[in-house]
């Protein structure tokens, strides 16, 4: 089994460093299952995607607090 790790986060602020924040998000878990778990980081795959998928609309603070997350997804 691989898995991707996305990092999230909402719309506020500049892109590009909404886009390194999510990469950071992605790289701490990352590093968090690979070190305190003992799962193979070979297996892992972490990823920032920024603001560009939200799982709700930013338009409230609580829709933004929702995109700002971290997903797993089972890669091929």
């Amino acid at each position: 089994l691989r898995l991707g790790i996305e990092g999230h986060t909402d719309n506020v602020g500049a892109a590009p460093a909404n886009l390194e924040l999510s990469k950071r998000r992605a790289e701490a878990v990352k590093a968090y299952l690979a070190g305190s778990l003992g799962v193979d980081a070979t297996r892992l795959e972490a990823s920032g995607l920024g603001s560009t998928k939200p799982a709700q609309p930013n338009t409230t603070p609580e829709g933004r607090q929702t995109n700002r997350r971290v997903e797993l997804v089972k890669l091929p």
